[in-house]
């Protein structure tokens, strides 16, 4: 045999420990809001979180899949527009584990959303991005990883690339305007926007259809277009 040769079943190398970590967004009242989830159990027992779960290789077929599978267990239902946003790891991040792993998806939602908690999820509330530094630490790195999940649909959003199932089916280009300025956290002009959306081709005017906007004005309602 030569001596360079690997016996693999002799072989044992420590894997980490790895996760699956949901960043649900939507905006609500005008503001950017994130679910937490108020864990049941240690570690952080009682702390505000993001919804999350192990990878399981014996029922997720793909890292997408474990996504949806999580939200099921801990949301009570599947996301739409799920998108990977980063793989964070360290040995410092989870008291379970010498060496843990994360892999952050993130979502935007309509305030219509509907969840339940689940799977060892004492409660879920939705609360502003803006406002999780100040009212404490979250679990774990969570309110990094928010961070970094907030400013990728951001500059998303900036980029006019609008996530399917977020707006409504139909809907006023000023309302457009005012969902983005909410995820941006910052005003945009009326003109430059429009002429943006325009040359973009990111809606379509649906014929015939109208909605009144007091003093009897009807402005054209719009669909995004599905790329």
């Amino acid at each position: 045999m030569n001596d360079l040769s690997i016996d693999v079943a002799s072989k044992r190398h420590a894997m980490p420990f790895v996760r699956l970590e949901l960043v649900v967004l939507s905006v609500m009242n005008g503001v950017l809001n994130v679910l937490l989830s108020h864990r049941k159990e240690e570690p952080y027992k009682g702390a505000w979180g993001l919804p999350g779960g192990v990878l399981r290789i014996d029922a997720d077929a793909t890292l997408e899949l474990g996504a949806q599978r999580v939200a099921a267990e801990r949301l009570g239902r599947e996301l739409p527009n799920l998108s990977q946003v980063i793989a964070v790891g360290g040995a410092d991040r989870d008291p379970r584990a010498p060496w843990a792993l994360s892999i952050v998806y993130r979502c935007l939602v309509p305030e219509t959303l509907e969840t339940s908690p689940g799977k060892r999820v004492k409660a879920l509330e939705w609360q502003p991005c803006s406002k999780l530094v100040t009212k404490g630490k979250l679990a774990f790195d969570h309110a990094q990883l928010i961070e970094l999940a907030v400013a990728s649909t951001q500059r998303e959003i900036r980029e006019l690339r609008y996530p399917t199932g977020w707006m409504s089916e139909a809907f006023t280009l000023g309302e457009l305007q005012g969902m983005s300025e909410a995820v941006i956290g910052a005003p945009l002009d009326k003109v430059t926007f429009r002429r943006r959306v325009e040359v973009a081709g990111v809606v379509q005017a649906i014929d015939g259809k109208t909605k009144m906007l007091g003093a009897h004005r009807p402005a054209q309602l719009y669909a995004l277009n599905v790329v």
